[in-house]
């Protein structure tokens, strides 16, 4: 099964930055690439009917007239490329979600108007970030080419979300080339968030981030041979601190999804909503496949 790699366009400037992204992916991974464009219907949801029962509404000759010059663009810049269009009636953060069923790799873009640092992923973006069938690259932040120089950065915590972010990783700093660093957070002073009898020292501390690291790295090499591992300890009184930081430097960050305890509101844990949010450079969340794989 050719999955292709879906991007959600509507025309805006950020969704035509994550198309070209999306491009990138498809090629990098020599599959197809799918424009989507979500619409509602025209009568909305304000009448007193579901304007749904009347009938799915027609896709619209504006939107398809805006999905095939982008699909006309991307193959211009992207010889070989292979391009589908479709619309699909419904909310565009419900279609890519539904999409990313039959996805290798969904793309969003950030919606970084206006000058809210805190909002600088729509809804549209953070809906598919969490509930996403596949992984999703979201692309922020929006004003920035296509980033090709910098590693791929990826945090280490031992937990199994972690390690499905490392094999992400890993398996994209290949594809481009490029090298994986390797990431742990420690407090500033080295001390462990747990009571002195079970931390042990500072340098018991650093011991056991050296380890986890090595353990990553060891795994990484074990499996991605040639690949340029750096492993690297990072100081911050928060992981996401430390993390945002490094991105600066990165051409990709990647992080895990915690979409296994069934709890739908949790998908993303709170170091992977802040780096989908604040990070200096696009962010790959690691969902695992969903079963239609």
């Amino acid at each position: 099964m050719n999955r292709p790699v879906v991007v959600g366009v509507d025309g805006s400037p950020s969704s035509l930055v994550a198309a070209e992204h999306a491009a990138r992916a498809a090629v990098l991974r020599s599959r197809p690439l799918h424009l989507v464009h979500g619409y509602l219907h025209p009568l909305g949801y304000g009448v007193p009917v579901n304007p749904y029962d009347l009938g799915l509404p027609a896709p619209t000759e504006q939107g398809q007239k805006m999905l095939e010059q982008t699909a006309a663009d991307l193959v211009d810049r992207w010889p070989g490329l292979a391009v589908e269009v479709c619309q699909v009636a419904g909310g565009p953060g419900a279609t890519l979600v539904e999409e990313s069923r039959r996805a290798e790799l969904v793309v969003v873009g950030s919606r970084g108007l206006g000058g809210f640092a805190g909002l600088l992923l729509g809804s549209v973006g953070t809906q598919v970030a969490a509930h996403a069938h596949c992984p999703v690259l979201v692309v922020r932040p929006a004003e920035e080419p296509v980033p090709v120089d910098g590693p791929v950065l990826v945090g280490v915590d031992g937990s199994e979300p972690a390690e499905l972010a490392v094999g992400y990783a890993a398996d994209e700093a290949t594809r481009r080339g490029v090298g994986l660093v390797l990431a742990h957070v420690r407090p500033p002073g080295g001390e462990h968030r747990v009571p002195d009898e079970v931390a042990g020292t500072p340098a018991a501390a650093h011991a056991e981030s050296a380890e986890l690291l090595a353990t990553a790295g060891a795994a990484v090499r074990g499996s991605h041979p040639g690949l340029a591992v750096e492993e690297r300890v990072l100081r911050a009184e928060k992981p996401e601190q430390a993390l945002i930081e490094a991105s600066g430097e990165a051409a990709l960050v990647v992080v895990g999804s915690r979409g296994r305890g069934g709890f739908a509101g949790m998908l993303l844990g709170s170091v992977s909503q802040a780096l989908v949010q604040h990070a200096r450079c696009p962010v790959l969340v690691a969902h695992p496949y969903g079963h239609a794989r």
